[in-house]
C-alpha cells in the first residue's frame, strides 16, 4: 500500500494570516503562517522557549539568537518560494 505522508502542513486559505518573525540583528523572516492569532502565539512561545533551551550554546557558538515577534500579513507578501523557518534551523547554514 502507497500512503502519502505531508511533512508541511499547507498554508492557511484566508487572504489575511497571522506570521511569525524571525529576527536576527537588523535582518528579518517569515518563520510560519497560522490562520490565527492564538495559533501564531503558541507558535511564538515555542520558538522562543527553543531559542532560550540552546542559549548557552548559541553564546559559545557567537551567534545571535533569534528573537520572535507577530505580525498581520496578506497571502500576496509572502515569496513564492517560501518555505517555514525550523527554530533552530539558521544554525545550519551561516545565513539567515
Amino acid at each position: 500500500m502507497t500512503q502519502l505522508l505531508m511533512f508541511r502542513s499547507p498554508l492557511p486559505k484566508a487572504d489575511r494570516l497571522w506570521a511569525v518573525i524571525a529576527w536576527q540583528g537588523h535582518r528579518s523572516r517569515i518563520a510560519n503562517v497560522h490562520a490565527s492569532k492564538e495559533a501564531a502565539e503558541a507558535d511564538r512561545v515555542w520558538r522562543s522557549q527553543q531559542v532560550h533551551e540552546y542559549r548557552y550554546f548559541l553564546a559559545s557558538e557567537q551567534k545571535v539568537p533569534l528573537r520572535y515577534e507577530l505580525r498581520q500579513i496578506a497571502r500576496a507578501e509572502l515569496p513564492r518560494s517560501w518555505t517555514p523557518l525550523p527554530a533552530l534551523g539558521f544554525l545550519r547554514t551561516t545565513s539567515f
